[in-house]
């Protein structure tokens, strides 16, 4: 090609490229973010009747002329890798907080902050009725392996308002109940308590409900409640009873900020 078409070449190339160039910038700057920051009130640890206080994180991604997608307040960090119309899974993580003989009054053993990884699925089962679940190991603290069931009924009105309420249940290994619920021969001679060894299985029960209101386009209000009741060997424990509770309440409240990349 000589150096007079070279020109010409150019320009035809960017007339056939630049419609798509600017939908694919159009696309990315119309991309919206939801960013949620707030305190949030949660049991010092499982079975505890003391709460500590933690930040409430949520970070929401939409693509243009889309909702965005619907995560319930209580849920753990999860990436959705895969999507396949009402299904999606990915990987997930939580940690637990650590417990202190201080925390619970007692000579009891301590249990170091726990890192959970693992993974989770949902399948949206009609329009508004979501099946979520997880699955982690603790790789520190109690090393036990943990998951979640839950079923939230989502109602709401685009991004402008939502609100969700669901059912909770928590299963759990031997080795994650044994971590926080068992009381061994040395224990038992130093608190008094009576010895036990819990086993794996269900170990709480409960219900949560999220909501969401936008105040203006840019700024909302996010937050949830929730309420677990444990149950079976966790409930039994003589740690729950002498020094805990059966009942677990945790809730809290964050401002969010909605914004263009």
């Amino acid at each position: 090609m000589n150096s007079h078409a070279l020109p010409a070449a150019f320009a035809a190339a960017f007339a056939l490229l630049a419609p798509g160039l600017a939908h694919a910038q159009e696309q990315q700057e119309s991309r919206r973010f939801r960013l949620a920051l707030g305190p949030q009130l949660v049991p010092s640890y499982p079975g505890s009747d003391e709460h500590n206080l933690r930040p409430l994180i949520d970070v929401s991604r939409a693509d243009a002329g889309e909702t965005f997608d619907f995560e319930a307040a209580d849920e753990n960090i999860n990436i959705p890798l895969l999507r396949d119309g009402n299904f999606a899974f990915g990987p997930a993580a939580n940690f637990e907080g650590s417990r202190r003989r201080e925390e619970v009054g007692a000579p009891i053993d301590e249990v170091g902050v726990s890192f959970e990884l693992g993974g989770f699925a949902q399948a949206w089962i009609t329009p508004q009725l979501r099946a979520y679940g997880e699955v982690r190991q603790g790789v520190t603290g109690h090393r036990g392996l943990v998951s979640n069931i839950n079923v939230d009924y989502v109602v709401r009105d685009a991004d402008r308002w939502l609100f969700s309420i669901g059912p909770r249940v928590s299963i759990s290994d031997g080795k994650y109940q044994r971590a926080y619920f068992s009381v061994d021969g040395r224990e038992s001679a130093a608190t008094g308590l009576p010895q036990f060894r819990p086993d794996g299985g269900v170990h709480a029960v409960g219900a949560s409900a999220t909501g969401l209101y936008q105040l203006t386009d840019r700024w909302g209000v996010y937050g949830y409640v929730k309420y677990d009741r444990l149950v079976a060997d966790a409930a039994d424990s003589p740690i729950t009873r002498a020094y805990g509770s059966r009942n677990q309440l945790s809730g809290g409240v964050s401002l969010s900020f909605t914004f263009n990349r």
